[in-house]
């Protein structure tokens, strides 16, 4: 999986149409309301502004116009392909007077954002995930400061017969963090990872 670095562009003329394919590194809904806004301010004369949103929890896709199916489809299709990820995909369409019927519509957005990909340049993401972990009071600051060191994030505390930490961390982490902090803490570390919450 990847991820922008910085936004990206490319520009192809299709018949007197001009596409204009763009990609933002995003993470939510509101930066993508926000940066389409300002494309349709700094594009009074272009005819469609299609566009696709991969987040975490928070995609959509919206053709603005467009046939169904001819212009969103084929730039997630690219995006899905390449494996990007965290991006708002917008192309700008500048009516150029001829149409390019259902297929070449496809075409058209589909090779905007993938020449906009090849501009960008991609660093690797690697998942994540979230880990639970059950310890003694007297652990605690111990075990916290062991997150602090590794980069793994305390996202909440439940506090009971023992404190236990919900935790998030990279996927490839996850094994050699879990059998570390339990030799660290002596063997008084629970993963209650797989056990439903109270």
């Amino acid at each position: 999986m990847y991820q922008l670095a910085a936004p990206a562009t490319a520009e192809i003329e299709i018949k007197k149409s001009r596409f204009i394919g763009l990609l933002y590194p995003l993470t939510t809904r509101a930066e993508a309301r926000a940066r389409l806004a300002e494309l349709r301010a700094a594009h009074p004369n272009a005819v469609h502004f299609c566009w696709v949103l991969m987040c975490d929890g928070d995609s959509g896709l919206d053709d603005d116009g467009e046939p169904s199916g001819t212009a969103a489809r084929p730039m997630y299709n690219v995006l899905v392909h390449k494996d990007v990820f965290n991006v708002l995909a917008v192309v700008v369409r500048y009516w150029g007077g001829m149409k390019l019927g259902a297929g070449g519509l496809t075409r058209a957005y589909g090779q905007a954002i993938s020449e906009a990909v090849k501009n960008a340049e991609l660093i690797p993401v690697e998942p994540m995930c979230e880990r639970r972990y059950a310890l003694q009071f007297a652990d605690e600051s111990t075990f916290r400061r062991y997150c602090d060191q590794h980069g793994v994030s305390v996202l909440d505390a439940q506090y009971g017969d023992a404190v236990i930490l919900r935790l998030k961390m990279k996927c490839s982490q996850a094994e050699e963090f879990g059998q570390a902090a339990f030799d660290l803490l002596r063997g008084a570390l629970e993963d209650c990872s797989e056990q439903p919450e109270n």
